[in-house]
């Protein structure tokens, strides 16, 4: 058999790293997992799962709005309680992280609750008892953390989005520093709670690398929330005061909030690993370079996930976790295909896409057709308010094949994963034009919107 002590360990226990492990075991290979943090990763502990809670408790303040026009009588004026929303996640979070302990056991995983390093190619240091281990294989799945950007003077008073979850206190005023998903999300969160929020960002709008439909539509969104939108405007230094804490703005202004949230990146978790002693290759920022396999230049370490700054989405660790197991292990060659995944943000409006976006698929292709729409929501007619739905289908004007599909309104999410299907199978719009509509939906309108609004021609000789 082997020499080695397990045939693969891995470092970090987010979903990537217990997928892979859970996998391969069930090839009946030896498992040892290091976690020193807490089992679930960054998506169950502090990202996609807590995150959505809140979005979920976030809507609430609209929807009892909205009741009173549907007949509802709600005696009094409801409240929020930021500690029983606290505490009502950290038992959810616990209880999903026990499972994955659980099933990490049920798997025949060795499971060790601290920090490992690598110190060689086929072996680990365990920091807390110093224990060596050796292995055949070892898989980096340490994920990513935020980045405290710009380094300005006072940035050590602004909490990440690792923090923005557990504070003691509700911030009534709140300055978001960002405009990617992460920080519109929280904005959009933080508002509907009764924050009075503000966002800065460098940009000239929000989400960069969406479609401009979204975007634009977005902006609007958040506005008619009540958030202070203010683009080009950045920080320049934070001040503690007595009764909160002040903001020097590139604009000449400044700020008085009681917290402020650097939501403006994340950066692979891979210092202090011991990767460059090992002789593994990273890139400029620090993340682990590996090949179409998720395999390094060293053959015996592997990385998946936001450590190798690729594409980083829960998901999209889950499956490369996968494959590269079932690879080691059972035979695989399969490797992870990184086209049409669908994408949401769980601002309200919520984004949900898939695809390319219209000027990604105008760089691309020589003819392209758009198929936009926007409207109000049959909930939106009765309850009243500034609600929009906005949709628009990207197609290859030669093939007729549907090259992308943005949505933004009421579970946009839940389109998008399963437009994702249709995306995949090469689905052409003459599809959806054929395809019987479900009434009364706002999906519906995917199948209806058969009217073309704009044609763009690429000029070769350009």
């Amino acid at each position: 058999m082997t020499a080695y002590e397990a045939d693969l360990f891995v470092i970090g226990a987010g979903s990537g790293g217990v997928r892979a492990a859970r996998i391969a075991a069930g090839h009946g290979a030896r498992c040892m997992i290091a976690e020193e943090f807490r089992i679930g990763g960054t998506c169950v502990i502090r990202g996609c799962v807590p995150k959505k809670l809140y979005v979920y408790a976030s809507r609430f303040a609209e929807e009892f709005e909205e009741a009173a026009a549907f007949g509802w009588n709600i005696p009094q004026k409801p409240e929020f309680e930021w500690r029983k929303l606290v505490s009502a996640k950290e038992a959810e979070i616990s209880r999903l992280s026990k499972i994955y302990e659980t099933n990490l056991l049920k798997s025949g995983v060795e499971i060790f609750e601290e920090r490992a390093e690598i110190i060689s190619p086929h072996e680990v240091r365990l920091t807390k008892t110093g224990r060596v281990i050796s292995t055949k294989h070892i898989l980096v799945a340490t994920g990513g953390g935020p980045m405290m950007f710009p380094a300005i003077p006072g940035i050590e008073h602004a909490i990440s989005s690792n923090e923005i979850f557990d504070l003691p206190e509700f911030p009534r005023r709140l300055a978001v520093v960002g405009a990617g998903y992460i920080a519109v999300e929280f904005a959009s969160i933080f508002a509907r709670l009764g924050a009075k929020v503000t966002i800065l960002f460098r940009a000239s709008n929000v989400l960069r690398g969406f479609d401009e439909v979204l975007r634009e539509n977005l902006r609007d969104g958040l506005a008619h929330a009540g958030i202070d939108i203010r683009s080009g405007v950045l920080p320049t230094a934070i001040d503690k005061t007595g009764h909160g804490l002040r903001l020097d703005l590139s604009d000449h202004g400044a700020l008085e909030v009681d917290q402020v949230l650097v939501a403006t990146g994340r950066a692979p978790h891979a210092r202090g690993l011991g990767l460059e002693q090992a002789g593994v290759d990273v890139d400029s920022a620090g993340a682990v370079t590996v090949d179409a396999f998720n395999t390094s230049n060293v053959p015996s370490i592997h990385a998946v996930g936001d450590v190798t700054n690729r594409v980083n989405l829960t998901p999209v660790a889950i499956r490369e976790g996968h494959l590269l197991a079932d690879r080691l292990f059972g035979g695989g060659v399969a490797q992870v295909d990184y086209h049409l995944i669908p994408t949401a943000v769980f601002t309200t409006p919520e984004i949900g896409t898939v695809g390319l976006t219209e000027a990604l698929a105008r760089e691309e292709f020589r003819c392209v057709d758009i198929y936009q729409t926007s409207f109000r929501p049959m909930k939106a007619t009765i309850a009243g308010g500034p609600a929009r739905i906005a949709m628009k289908i990207v197609v290859d004007g030669d093939s007729d094949r549907v090259l992308g599909v943005h949505i933004l309104g009421d579970d946009a999410g839940e389109m998008a994963q399963l437009l994702a299907i249709s995306l995949r199978l090469g689905a052409k719009k003459a599809d959806f034009d054929a395809t019987m509509a479900l009434h009364p939906s706002a999906a519906e309108e995917l199948v209806t919107l058969r009217t073309r609004t704009a044609r763009y021609l690429r000029d070769e000789a350009g």
